[in-house]
């Protein structure tokens, strides 16, 4: 925009010398008004003010609105992003010839509503703040005004910032987009490279980097939620609806409670995310997408590695640095790493001393987008071809043949070591650089490493000794290592070390646990196995896979033994055994305090999402239920017994197998016939968490013959707002957080709908445990309305363990279908 000076002659018109001042609490700037200074407008409701703001520590001033009751200063739109003040009582807010315009220090106009031309008289505009955070220019006379078509207004043009009853649309006339674009940083305003749109090809948002490279979509639109955005099944807050028709197409949102302070925003994270403000103590996190902060693109800049696993997010290639201190320390990464030494190879190719540049491996890497291929047969091919192209900054040579990089690196990604995607890539240096260990000095470089190779030698010896004598106390008959850390055993070993399994610790619908001990004293659990029909090289292949997983919240595979039809698996000995032991059959020393109970629940969602999200293949684990979670010596819980859950391969997202686990915990879906999916451990998960808060079986028999079923009483109780301590395990004395009791209660609520689509992932039941994410209150499933309307039904939900029920048997079956006929409750948007 270009800036117009204006003189003292012009000041009248602009509301300068002449100008009223603003009555304090006032919504609406007239035409004979200016604001400027610490003067504010308020909405009429008191819920939004406009005025000059500073962002963080800056020192430069923009005219914002942000919410007068959060106590935070949270600004959802900025009217000056690009061109801020620097005294803010010199500069002016008025209106003039019909514009809302915005003149600096200087009397220079740097922001206006760029208006051509009204049919209003310039006299009567006034601009008004809503009290929806909608600042609108209309035409101020006639008693009808404020319900007229406003002629400009703030919600068609955006910040970072998607308020209730804004839009964010296409115009398909003009084929203008409406952008929520990030800010810069947090304190800067000015457009960052992350931004949201429509995209008018379909019915979904799309997020870009720099206007230009798509990084995540929403999926379609089917009428309710994005179709890659399952967390909006959980949404009962936000209440969305598209409307496409000749002349545009866009998306808005209210809220069903409008007393709700919430806000949807383009972070300068590059994520989208939806917030509300609850209590009056900080914003609570209802959902992001992406869901990682590493598959947003060239998040860490050129030359930065994103490591998701680590914190910060960012860091640069060896050999490089921030290019601007500054803004890293202000997390904004946009600019990402320079080279700390420039490549010999500069202009015309030339080479500087007659030396050339090498390249550093940077292994577990995700390779760049938009390389170069080249059908080379060797390693050393590939490199020469980089090397003798001064433009070529990388290559990386694999079974796929040489691919080379040109110019800045993008979209780097540091991944795990067993990662699949996990690649090296060689990153062009100067032979003189610090990478190289001092290139300048050759004697220094020969010395070190004839000094290296022989700390070397001396290390590798120290190894081998040590191997070797361990090995001499360690060695279990015919046990030895196969892929992973596992142990293939033989029979007789574990034989001796159960004292001939003398020492059961317990058994289930797989086998009987009993209690060992190695040759090195290492205290274990191994499991025989039963009714296991798999061949030696499939079962062997099997738990090698399941044993390369480890998590701190999965027990530990150590070994198996595979031996004709006698097949176990060793464990980690649990030194507090299993969650029932502690829940159900639990003495005054055994009894687990709230905290405990809730640090339990969340370790198992960890350990579960591990399996569903983590792994190279989703992992089902078909049988959670508290005989399955075992809790160390610190009460951590590891979930057990998942060494023959089932493997699902990526590319599948349902798997049909026969009917495992146990009644009373069982989904749905397993008695429908049809595939499952992950989801039927968030089934089973859920009802784990009834009986971590009640601490007695879900059903019980009372004195009068009649089945208790605690989820629907729990359910009602949650819902209907009653009270939610007197769902506690009597031992507790109410002696529990509330607040965490009844998001217990609401998450186990939403694990057990029948429709498994509106169950949230572990990944998110995860971030709601951690505080990461809101959950709303769940409606109540279908099948424990049936429950409630008729109690013979209530065979399916018996656990196995419960008082037999022959006699009812022969119901059972039929029952169950109708018990969890598979009804969609959501009636959310």
């Amino acid at each position: 925009m270009a800036l117009v000076k204006y003189t003292s002659s012009d000041k009248s018109a602009l509301g300068g010398e002449r100008s009223c001042c603003l009555s304090p609490g006032a919504d609406t700037i007239s035409a004979n008004q200016t604001l400027s200074g610490d003067q504010t407008i308020i909405s009429s409701g008191g819920n939004f003010e406009l005025g000059f703001f500073t962002p963080g520590k800056s020192s430069k001033f923009y005219i914002g609105i942000w919410y007068k009751k959060v106590r935070q200063q949270t600004v959802v739109w900025v009217a000056n992003r690009e061109t801020p003040i620097s005294d803010k009582n010199s500069a002016h807010l008025t209106i003039s010839d019909g514009n809302l315009v915005l003149l600096n220090e200087s009397q220079a106009l740097i922001w206006s509503t760029g208006l051509n031309s009204t049919n209003s008289n310039n006299s009567s505009v006034v601009a008004v703040l809503l009290d929806n955070g909608n600042f609108v220019l209309r035409d101020g006379s006639g008693s009808n005004s404020s319900l007229g078509q406003p002629l400009w207004q703030s919600f068609d043009n955006p910040a970072d910032t998607w308020l209730p009853g804004g839009r964010i649309a296409f115009d398909k006339r003009t084929q203008r987009k409406q952008l929520l674009t990030s800010w810069k940083n947090a304190e800067d305003p000015a457009p960052g490279l992350f931004s949201l749109e429509l995209d008018p090809n379909g019915s979904q948002y799309i997020i870009r980097w720099n206007r230009t490279e798509q990084y995540w979509t929403s999926g379609s639109w089917n009428g309710h939620i994005f179709s890659l955005v399952p967390e909006m099944r959980l949404n009962y807050i936000y209440n969305f609806s598209y409307v496409d028709n000749e002349n545009e197409s866009y998306f808005t949102y209210s809220l069903y409670n409008p007393s709700i302070i919430s806000r949807f925003i383009m972070d300068v994270s590059g994520q989208i995310k939806q917030l509300s403000w609850f209590d009056n103590s900080d914003w609570n996190l209802f959902w992001s997408q992406p869901r990682q902060q590493c598959e947003v693109y060239a998040y860490c800049g050129e030359f930065g590695t994103c490591n998701q696993n680590s914190l910060p997010f960012c860091n640069c290639l060896e050999g490089f640095r921030h290019k601007s201190e500054s803004d890293w320390n202000l997390r904004d990464y946009s600019g990402g790493c320079v080279r700390e030494m420039n490549l010999q190879c500069e202009n015309n190719g030339t080479t500087s001393n007659g030396r050339r540049d090498r390249f550093l491996a940077s292994p577990f890497m995700s390779l760049p987008e938009n390389s170069q291929s080249l059908t080379i047969g060797t390693q050393g091919d590939c490199e020469n071809a980089c090397l003798n192209n001064c433009s070529c900054t990388a290559y990386a040579f694999d079974g796929n043949g040489c691919s080379l990089w040109n110019g800045e690196l993008l979209n780097l990604q540091q991944l795990s070591e067993g990662d699949g995607n996990a690649r090296t890539i060689y990153i062009r240096h100067s032979a003189s650089s610090s990478v190289f260990s001092g290139g300048k000095n050759n004697q220094g470089v020969i010395i070190g490493a004839v000094l290296g190779s022989v700390a070397v030698v001396v290390v590798l010896l120290a190894i081998i000794i040590a191997v070797v004598w361990r090995k001499r106390r360690q060695t279990v008959g015919s046990s030895k290592p196969v892929e992973g850390s596992l142990v293939a055993f033989g029979y007789k070993d574990l034989q001796n070390a159960t004292k001939n399994f003398s020492d059961k610790l317990g058994g289930g619908g797989f086998g009987s646990v009993f209690k060992g001990t190695l040759p090195d004293s290492t205290v274990v659990a191994v499991k025989k196995l039963e009714s296991i029909n798999q061949g030696e090289k499939q079962f062997s292949t099997e738990v090698s896979t399941i044993g390369t997983i480890q998590h701190v919240n999965l027990v530990r595979l150590r070994g198996f033994c595979s031996d004709g039809n006698k097949k176990l698996l060793v464990y980690d000995y649990m030194e507090n055994g299993s969650l029932d032991s502690h829940l159900f059959h639990a003495n005054e020393s055994k009894v687990l305090e709230w905290k405990t109970r809730y640090e339990i629940a969340l370790g198992i969602a960890r350990g579960l999402s591990y399996l569903h999200e983590k792994c190279r293949d989703c992992i089902i684990h078909c049988d959670i239920k508290p005989e399955n979670i075992l809790l160390d010596a610190e009460f951590c819980s590891k979930v057990a017994d998942f060494g023959l859950a089932k493997l699902v391969g990526r590319d599948f997202s349902r798997v049909l197998t026969t009917m495992r686990g146990t009644r009373g915990y069982l989904a749905p879906e397993w008695i429908s016939g049809v595939a499952i999916t992950s989801k039927a451990d968030v089934y089973s998960y859920g009802m784990v968490l009834f009986e971590l808060v009640s601490g007695r079986r879900n059903s019980e028999n009372s004195e009068d013959g009649k089945v208790k079923y605690f989820p629907s009483w729990a359910a009602r109780v949650t819902v209907d707002g009653g009270d939610v301590l007197g769902l506690l395990d009597p031992v507790l004395d109410r002696n529990a957080d509330v607040e965490e009791v009844l998001k217990i209660c609401k998450i186990a609520c939403w694990c057990i709908q029948d429709d498994e689509n509106i169950r949230p992932s572990m990944g998110q039941v995860v971030q709601i445990l951690e505080g990461l994410m809101d959950v709303n209150l769940p409606p109540i499933p279908r099948s424990l309305q049936v429950f409630v309307e008729n109690q013979e039904h209530i065979i399916f939900f018996m656990d196995s363990s419960s008082a037999s029920q022959s006699s009812q048997t022969k119901s059972d079956n039929s029952s169950a279908n109708s018990t969890h006929s598979k009804t969609n409750t959501s009636s959310t948007n």
